[in-house]
């Protein structure tokens, strides 16, 4: 009985070809741009989790030290506490790490080797890079270049210059590319740097970098001693100390500890970039509601053919109850034609899914997609999204055949068959 209703659902859907092609098609057309969508907000995910990993710290220290609770004054308690009131106001200091040498020891020491695989400190300052009649606000950023190497891997990623070029020149600067981009920077060019105090110092570029991460890209690093000098720090005193750790995906127990035996702030890569893995987390939000509504106007499609094809075949339905059909069968077989054309469709969309991702992948385009820059977009090719959204086609689609197939289950042959003076 199975294969003579499917012959009958095939004989439906190949008697109007025209409108199932069209039918086939837009299904198709809807799956093939969720499944684009969905790899492109995912692989832009992936790619910037990757990127970040790679090239930003793990952890990072912060000047920021841990206090106490304070008391609360104004809720009455059973047990008397104590309470310090401080009569005076004391100027807000920059936040800094002090004797960081100590913490870099503590770092290296037995109790965190497995954990921690490399530790730099910086001093950051917010400097103006002059050349010639140009000049631009840049974050720069003093660091122990091997140090620095280790945790963002910087000598990989310079485009012109080297590290050794870095450590024999005096005063010696790495530009990102945006900054050498907006200046017109070239290598062995002098750039004046001028703080915020009114500091000035000459440096000469030793290299261009590029990491594909547009804040770091929009940053120069220069030496630890010279920023201390500009910025007039002491030299046992840093903005932070950057971690790279051997589990960055959980990284947060590892943070607790490095805050109770330092007593500084410590925070992980997931929170410095909350605010993008945020976005992240609604664009996925948006991107499902688009699966939702499109999946849904697809079945309207699926159920528009179906409705056409019961009006038209009632006699057809007619003569096959009066031949024994059951109204069940009858519910089966056009549910059926809604998943044949529902799984046609969603196929041929995840066919075209396919050379789709590959295009968008393969573009020699460079983009600035959020937070990176890249080549092409970053495409992910996980095959749950093509199972994902073909199977909520195919059910969509399966689903909407329910309502013409009730319709056809309810007709009654022999009026049918009177009024349409068989």
């Amino acid at each position: 009985m199975f294969r003579t209703l499917l012959d009958i659902a095939l004989r439906h859907i190949l008697g109007r070809r025209r409108q199932t092609v069209t039918t086939v098609t837009g299904v198709a057309v809807s799956t093939m741009v969720l499944i684009t969508t969905i790899s492109l907000t995912r692989g832009l995910l992936d790619s910037f989790t990757e990127t970040i990993i790679d090239v930003a710290p793990h952890l990072t220290v912060k000047g920021e030290e841990i206090d106490p609770l304070p008391v609360d004054l104004l809720s009455v308690g059973k047990e008397s506490r104590p309470a310090f009131v401080h009569d005076h106001i004391d100027k807000q200091e920059r936040e800094e790490v002090r004797n960081y040498s100590q913490i870099l020891d503590i770092l290296d020491s037995p109790l965190f080797e497995r954990q921690v695989q490399a530790a730099s400190p910086y001093v950051e300052s917010q400097i103006m890079a002059v050349k010639g009649n140009m000049n631009q606000p840049v974050l720069l950023k003093g660091v122990m270049i091997d140090k620095e190497d280790r945790i963002t891997r910087i000598g990989r990623n310079l485009i012109e210059g080297d590290l050794v070029l870095f450590r024999r020149t005096p005063d010696a600067m790495l530009v990102g590319r945006t900054v050498a981009r907006d200046l017109e920077i070239e290598l062995n060019d002098e750039i004046t740097v001028i703080s915020a105090a009114g500091n000035t110092r000459q440096c000469k570029v030793a290299g261009i970098f590029f990491s594909g991460v547009n804040a770091v890209d929009n940053s120069v690093l220069v030496s630890l001693k010279l920023v201390q000098i500009i910025e007039e720090l002491p030299a046992n005193k840093v903005t932070g100390i950057a971690l790279k750790v051997s589990d960055p995906l959980n990284n947060r127990p590892l943070a607790q500890e490095v805050e109770r035996i330092t007593g500084y702030r410590c925070l992980t890569w997931q929170e410095e970039n909350a605010s993008v893995l945020s976005l992240f987390t609604r664009i996925g939000f948006i991107v499902f509601s688009l699966v939702a509504f499109v999946g849904v106007v697809s079945g309207f499609g699926v159920a528009n053919i179906l409705v056409t094809t019961v009006f038209e075949k009632s006699r057809d339905i007619a003569i096959m109850k009066s031949l024994g059909f059951s109204s069940a069968q009858l519910v089966g077989m056009f549910i059926l034609e809604g998943f044949l054309v529902g799984l046609a469709g969603a196929l041929a969309g995840g066919v075209l899914a396919v050379g789709s991702i590959r295009l968008l992948a393969g573009l020699p385009i460079e983009s600035s997609q959020g937070p990176l820059t890249k080549t092409g977009f970053s495409m992910s090719w996980n095959p749950w999204y093509f199972f994902f959204v073909i199977a909520v086609t195919v059910a969509i689609s399966t689903i909407a055949a329910a309502l013409p197939s009730t319709r056809a289950a309810k007709l009654e042959p022999v009026k049918v068959l009177r009024d349409s003076n068989l």
